[in-house]
This record gives C-alpha cells, structure tokens and sequence, in this order.
C-alpha cells in the first residue's frame, strides 16, 4: 500500500450544484478528523462543517462518507466530500488538503491504479471503466459494463486455467519420467491446446467490431463533385459543417462530424469530389477521398440523380460490400432511380429538402448494426489484447505442432507456459509492470 495520500475533484470540472472530492490513502482518516472536527461513522452520510485546520474558518458545509479499508474501491481508506460546486469553496478546500502532511493531488487515474494494485480489480475492468467515463453512446456504455463487470476476464482466466492444466500434464511426463502415468496424458493436452487454439482465433476473427465501437465507426462520404455531398453531410449532422456551393470541387479537405446512430458512434466524412483533380489542391483532396474510402468502416456513395444514368467509373470502382448508394436530388426531375447499383441497395434523398434522410439513417443503422453488433461473447476492445492473443496463438500453434510432431517435451511445456503469461498480461495478473503507465495514462483525475 502507498504511503502518500491523494486528492482530487471527482466529478466534472466548472460550477455545479454540487462537487466531490475523493481522498484515499494512509492520511484520510487524519485528513477526515482536522477537517470535520471528528472521523465520521464508517459507510453513513454525515452532514459536516468542513473547516480550515488552522483559521476555524467554514469552508463549506456537505456531506462526508468514509469508506475503511479494505472496503472501498481504491482497497485503501477513503473518503468523499460532497459539497457545493463553487470555484472558490473547491480552491479552499483543496488549499487546506495540500496543506497537510502525506497529501498530494491525485494523476490521473491514481484512484483505479491504486484499485488494481491492490487487488480490487484487474486491469480489464479497469479499462471497462475508463471506457465507461468516455462512451457517448448506449452501445458503447453496454460494451464498458459488460468489461467492468469482469466479463473479458472470466473468458481469458478460463482459457488460463485450461493452458495451466494442460501444461502440467506435459510437465508430468518429464518431472515424472521414470514412473508409470497414463498413456493419454499428452493426448489429452494436445486435444485441449487444440480446441483452445480454435476459440481464440475464433475470438480474434472479429472484424474488430469492439474497438470500432470503443472507437467509433468510420463512414465516408464519397462521390462526384457536386453531387450534394457537402448538403447531405449538413443535413445528417443538422448543421452546416461543411460549405456547399453550386461550384463543383468546393470540398478540398475531409470534414468530419460524429454522430450517435441508434447507440453507434460514428465519424462521419465529407471528402471532396473523385475526378481528375484541376490543379495541385484539388488531386491532394481527391487522394485523401480515396484513402478514406479505403480505411472506411462504411461508405456512403452519393450519385447525382440528376445526372443519372451517367456515372464516372472512378465513382462506381469505390461502391463495395461496405457500401450504400445514395441517389441525391431526388427531388429534382429525372429518370426514376434503380433499385440497385453494382448490387448494393439504393437510397433515393434530397439533400436539400431532407425527404428520405429517415431511410437513409435507418439503412445505414441497419448496415452497421449487422456487421459490427456486440455478441454474446464480450469483444476484444483494444490493440494490447489483440497483440497478447495473437502472441497466445503463435505460443499455441507451436506448442500444438511440437506434441503431433518430434519437438523435445521441455519446449512444447515452455510455449503452454509463454501462452499462458500473455493471458496474464491481458488481465494484469503477471508482469504487466511495463503497462501500467500505458493504460492509465488517459484516465480522467479524479478516477
């Protein structure tokens, strides 16, 4: 347990009705005591003048919870002290605890750090509340609850805990060499490593639908210039994000909006028009288009419907499996839109009227809701898992090929045992020490 005792503001920054402050550390109960004139009944809101130890002055009046250790989130003794939202009763009140001995403001993340060390949780859980503080969206905060209630620990720890009794199985064969043990006992663990194998490539070939929720899906706009791209990206954000003019290759840079499809977060892209580019800026946009059309999650490709059937074949090379044809100008005369263009559906809208924007939304949230929808199973939501879990398998496949094969037993049991430690990794139960920077770096102060 550390020796220093941190503070920090805990709820949001600026005026509020009312503000908390955590403390946790060796010092709160002496912190809890020179403030309130007494320690307050454990787990019991305890209405309280806070005072300056050395004036008598008022800082505020709130109220105090202490929470004894080991029963608290950080697993040290902790407080909090929910008081009126001022800026002034926040700056005396931080004023008297930097003043006192053993007390520092808190980084950021020092609260849950401390909750991991000492056992209150590992580090998955710890990044599901990270990711709990930052979701914007309903989908995003089922996906962080699900990884704070442990949901990708129980899966890897299982895992674990099979690779760990498979590996003692090969283990026995060279620890007990000279005595009779079952004939199967490297049958079994072959058989086990195996189907282990097959689950986490399983897991792994996810199309990484958690980190494109964690992080948001990319959807491009693209098509010809003035085809209404620029209008249709304001009308979907309902306000004018981009500049729409009646001259054709306006667009020159991507403007990106993010938007909440039904529970999605998405980053939406304006790009400028796919032509030969008229001079230098121009061809730099046009490429930026084709590189977003590229690492886009989901395009949306918009046809001038009062141009149709014309389409440049630059336009119609970008429409994919990953896309949506948006017929825009509907509302302008002129052929009838076709139901379908090089297979994929076909979206009639008028950018300038909104007429047809709901069904765009609505096939678009279908669309995404299809590909990238949380399972059953929670879902790997950053890169360090997805690195450990490949690491893990290449572990595995070796270990898996030693035992069909002629590998010495003493290297097929230290390929278990390096699978088994990049689980660990995952969830911070062995040598994470490197990590743990990393991870809480982004944490907000005052969690």
């Amino acid at each position: 347990m550390r020796s220093d005792t941190i503070y920090a503001l805990s709820s949001g920054a600026g005026k509020a009705g009312i503000a908390v402050v955590r403390i946790s550390g060796n010092e709160t109960r002496a912190c809890l005591t020179r403030l309130c004139g007494a320690l307050p009944e454990p787990r019991a809101a305890t209405l309280a003048a806070l005072r300056d130890p050395e004036s008598g002055d008022v800082i505020d009046k709130g109220l105090v919870l202490f929470f004894p250790a080991p029963q608290s989130f950080s697993g040290e003794d902790m407080a909090e002290l929910h008081v009126h939202g001022g800026r002034a009763v926040l700056d005396g009140l931080f004023g008297v605890l930097s003043g006192l001995d053993g007390c520092t403001a808190a980084e950021p993340g020092e609260f849950t750090r401390r909750a991991f060390e000492n056992g209150k949780l590992d580090l998955t859980a710890a990044e599901g509340i990270a990711d709990l503080i930052e979701a914007e969206t309903d989908a995003q905060r089922r996906q962080a609850l699900k990884q704070m209630g442990g949901a990708l620990t129980g899966l890897y720890e299982d895992w674990r805990g099979r690779l760990i009794a498979a590996g003692a199985h090969v283990e026995a064969t060279i620890d007990f060499s000279d005595e009779e043990l079952p004939d199967d006992l490297a049958t079994g663990a072959a058989a086990t490593l195996e189907a282990l194998l097959a689950e986490i490539k399983a897991h792994l070939d996810d199309d990484r639908r958690g980190e494109r929720l964690r992080d948001g899906f990319a959807i491009a706009i693209l098509g010809e210039p003035n085809a209404g791209k620029s209008s249709l990206l304001n009308q979907l954000a309902r306000r004018d994000a981009a500049i729409v003019s009646e001259q054709a290759g306006t667009t020159r840079d991507v403007i990106e909006v993010h938007m909440d499809l039904h529970g999605y977060p998405a980053l939406l892209a304006d790009t400028a028009g796919v032509r030969d580019g008229r001079d230098t800026i121009e061809r730099e946009g046009v490429r930026r288009s084709l590189e977003q059309a590229r690492d886009a999650d989901f395009k949306l490709v918009v046809i001038d419907g009062s141009e149709w059937p014309a389409l440049d074949e630059p336009v119609r090379e970008l429409i994919d499996s990953r896309s949506l044809i948006v017929f825009n100008k509907s509302d302008l005369a002129g052929p009838p839109p076709p139901a379908q263009v090089s297979g994929r559906p076909v979206i009639p809208v008028s950018s300038l009227t909104g007429d047809g924007l709901g069904r765009l939304l609505a096939a678009l949230e279908t669309e995404i809701g299809d590909r990238y929808a949380p399972g059953e199973n929670p879902a790997i939501t950053r890169a360090r898992h997805r690195e450990a879990l490949v690491a893990c398998t290449t572990a595995l496949e070796r270990a898996v090929g030693g035992l069909q094969g002629s590998a010495a037993v003493e290297l097929v049991a230290e390929d278990i045992r390096l699978a088994a430690r990049e689980l660990g990794r995952i969830s911070g139960r062995v040598d994470v020490e490197d990590l743990l920077d990393v991870v809480f770096r982004d944490f907000c102060i005052g969690k």
